[in-house]
């Protein structure tokens, strides 16, 4: 078998429907789209929840509650097995991930989590650790500081 002589099977490929060519084809003329009328005109039809005049169902229904999303904190993460790029001291900041290329941006913070395994004393500064990341940090001898 080689590349070129791969086809599909039978009958899992089927022709696009070419409209609006000559005769024999069923869809000369109007294309399919009928003779007139809003969706026989190029650019015709109507928008997404367009109810023909009658009130949309989403105007209709009424707007209660409210939502926190608009205030929720995304924080960029990073985890231990990240830190091994740093030397035996080093102190990791935001600037520094920043400058390595580590993380693109802050967010709202950054959040170091415990996957991998960090083989190296640091101090880490950031906005939120989990839990198996402060202890792995601190059983090496490092400083996990919240900012």
């Amino acid at each position: 078998m080689k590349l070129h002589t791969i086809k599909p099977n039978e009958g899992a490929t089927k022709n696009r429907k070419r409209v609006g060519r000559g005769p024999g084809s069923g869809t000369g003329k109007t294309a399919g789209r009928g003779e007139n009328g809003q969706n026989s005109r190029s650019g015709g039809g109507v928008r997404v929840g367009f109810e023909g005049g009658q009130t949309p169902l989403f105007r209709r229904l009424p707007k209660r509650g409210f939502s926190n999303a608009r205030f929720k904190k995304v924080y960029a993460v990073i985890n231990v097995s990240d830190l091994n790029k740093f030397e035996d001291g080093a102190e990791v900041n935001p600037e520094i991930l920043k400058d390595m290329g580590i993380i693109k941006n802050a967010l709202d913070g950054i959040k170091v989590l415990g996957n991998g395994t960090l083989e190296r004393k640091l101090i880490v500064k950031a906005s939120k650790f989990s839990a198996s990341a402060k202890k792995q940090i601190e059983d090496l001898g490092g400083k996990a500081e919240v900012i």
